[in-house]
């Protein structure tokens, strides 16, 4: 007993941590074992209760809201039939006492939570779930990514709206390709705007055409 640890895997926009959820939970399974599927009900962008990959592989997933008692649902579920791991997409949502949950969960019930998102917003601050998870995880690692407009790691998120830079708003603003770019520090900054510009005018010929 007790050799159950809270993983943290964060990473930029496109870089896969949903993919990875569905592959880690194949993985589990097909060994016959009992993974839990689950990601925040505020990622509304397949649904809630989806874990998308931009691959296109789907998975269905518990969602869990605002006042979910996340300690007492895996506990239950685990009463039922034993739970060997429990992965978590959009991590970044949750907050902090959602996070201590999953910290009882690994503590007392010994079972590995895995909990992936984003670290850092779009104004480059955390989400409460991530600080909660940047300090209460055993285990953290980057999913990595390159930036849309070069080659160099992407370590941040930009939001565009209308082909332009937005650098103020509400913290949350569910989107994906259309709303949100991995970028480097560089082009976080200064990001080459006719890129993406021009990207958005090939994409509505070839939808003509």
């Amino acid at each position: 007993m007790g050799m159950a640890q809270l993983f943290f895997r964060y990473g930029a926009m496109n870089s896969g941590k949903s993919f990875e959820i569905i592959k880690v939970a194949h993985n589990y399974e097909e060994q016959h074992k009992r993974v839990l599927v689950m990601t925040s009900a505020m990622d509304t962008r397949s649904g809630q209760g989806t874990v998308e990959s931009r691959v296109g592989e789907t998975r269905t997933a518990f969602s869990i809201k605002a006042d979910t008692d996340l300690f007492a649902v895996v506990e239950q579920a685990n009463e039922e039939e034993k739970v060997y791991c429990v992965l978590i997409d959009e991590a970044q949502f949750l907050p902090k006492h959602q996070i201590e949950a999953c910290a009882r969960i690994v503590d007392e019930l010994d079972i590995p939570v895995m909990a992936f998102g984003l670290k850092n917003d779009f104004q480059n601050e955390l989400f409460e779930g991530s600080k909660a998870l940047l300090t209460l995880a055993e285990k953290i690692e980057e999913v990595k990514t390159i930036c849309w407009f070069c080659g160099k790691k992407a370590i941040m998120n930009l939001r565009v709206n209308d082909g332009k830079p937005v650098y103020e708003g509400e913290q949350i603003q569910i989107g994906g390709n259309e709303s949100y770019y991995p970028v480097c520090r560089k082009h976080y900054h200064h990001p080459p705007l006719e890129q993406l510009n021009e990207q958005s005018n090939e994409t509505e010929e070839s939808s003509v055409c």
